[in-house]
């Protein structure tokens, strides 16, 4: 049977936009556009070699799918097992001791400040980050940071499509062996998959930093909200998802500036500017990811009124480093249990059984799905089936501007 390429994943919209077919395509046939509010993998047929039997971007496609608890186990041994998180050694609740990053960052600069310790005490060579275009304030770009100023430039929530499609040639034609790559789960997933088959990408990867990942979100989605603002696109001069406390959107323009609180902007969109295949993913955390960082939700973060991180732990190297940092006073760190981790994390479990659900559910029907080896708490029921056409229905407002006017009548 012959195996198509990386346009079988767009053309049946299991596309995450990840962008790493383009590094890991040999013959250079892949290029990453901005289509339909996404990234989106274009091949140049005259270069595919994909009939004469090359189907590399196929193979490490996320899109796909992975096999997340073969993996994990291949990875993580001798540790842990959560059924919503995954392999693991610690959890904890940390944030940076510096003030003013702990403020400005996302859940309480922690990203920022560990990768900051780990370049300037020379335990890794650069770490991958994505910053704003200061161009085209919408998109971002990756940026190998090898300095403080550099990841500083990154700090900050991006609640639009990320794409590394530079990722794996930034890294192989940087100098030095141990580069961090921050993502979301299907960065990771993808990095994974290409890693096992491109020896000298994974000799350059000392690690694999995952953030928590409700779903991602279409250039759509901040469109909007700038629309409804009274701001718009073409005027953007500055743009953070959520600085400030309480966080929330700031957006400076030519005619325009405003500050939005999170909760006020994002939960009444919530799921509208999904792509189709944010639907269909099972990891939350990024379980193939030597550390996860995210937003907690414990009782006594909200007491603090500032910013701070839930962070999940999973090989030995990376909590050993995490501790050494703490004890030279860059972050603070605060052990907590697995259920604590999950309080009140409804989308980790809505992953397992929903999200699974919706994927059993296109199996079913025979649409195309991604494969998992497992089917997690997969069940399909009348309230299911309803869930995935509100769902959907959403999606397709989100996707046609002209229907945008019906989403303040959406609850």
């Amino acid at each position: 049977m012959r195996i198509p390429n990386i346009s079988y994943t767009v053309n049946h919209s299991l596309c995450t936009g990840c962008g790493i077919c383009e590094g890991a395509c040999p013959s250079h046939a892949i290029h990453v556009e901005v289509k339909g509010g996404r990234f989106i993998p274009l091949v140049e047929n005259s270069l595919c070699k994909n009939d004469k039997g090359c189907h590399r971007c196929h193979d490490i496609c996320p899109g796909l799918g992975v096999n997340l608890i073969e993996q994990a186990n291949q990875l993580y041994c001798n540790t842990f097992h959560d059924n919503l998180i995954g392999n693991y050694l610690k959890c904890f609740t940390g944030f940076s001791t510096d003030t003013g990053l702990r403020e400005q960052a996302a859940s309480g600069g922690m990203v920022s400040q560990f990768l900051i310790w780990l370049l300037e005490n020379h335990k890794i060579d650069g770490a991958v980050v994505t910053k704003f275009d200061k161009d085209a304030q919408l998109k971002v770009q990756i940026v190998v940071a090898k300095t403080k100023e550099e990841v500083l430039t990154a700090k900050g929530s991006k609640y639009s499509p990320v794409s590394l499609h530079g990722v794996v040639s930034a890294i192989k034609n940087s100098e030095g062996s141990r580069y961090v790559v921050v993502g979301l789960p299907c960065h990771i997933h993808g990095l994974r998959k290409l890693m096992a088959v491109d020896k000298r990408l994974k000799e350059k990867i000392a690690g694999l930093f995952s953030l928590f990942c409700s779903g991602s979100q279409t250039f759509n989605y901040t469109e909007y909200i700038l629309k409804q603002c009274g701001g718009n696109v073409d005027d953007l001069k500055y743009l953070a998802y959520r600085e400030g406390s309480p966080t929330g959107m700031v957006a400076k323009g030519k005619e325009f500036d405003f500050f939005k609180e999170y909760t006020r902007y994002n939960m009444p969109l919530k799921g509208t500017f999904y792509p189709k295949r944010c639907l269909l993913c099972v990891d939350m955390f990024g379980e193939l990811a030597d550390i996860n960082f995210g937003d907690i939700h414990i009782e006594d973060v909200k007491k603090t009124g500032t910013g701070i991180s839930g962070i999940i732990v999973r090989d030995k190297n990376w909590l050993n480093l995490l501790n050494e940092a703490e004890k030279s006073g860059a972050l603070q760190l605060n052990e907590i249990s697995a259920e604590q981790m999950l309080h009140k994390r409804h989308m980790a479990k809505a992953k397992k059984t929903r999200n699974a659900s919706f994927v059993l559910l296109q199996k079913r029907f025979k649409f195309a799905a991604p494969l998992y080896d497992s089917e997690y708490q997969a069940n399909i029921n009348a309230k299911i089936f309803l869930r995935y056409l509100v769902m959907r229905t959403k999606q397709f407002i989100g996707n046609h501007k002209a229907l945008w006017f019906l989403l303040p009548k959406i609850k």
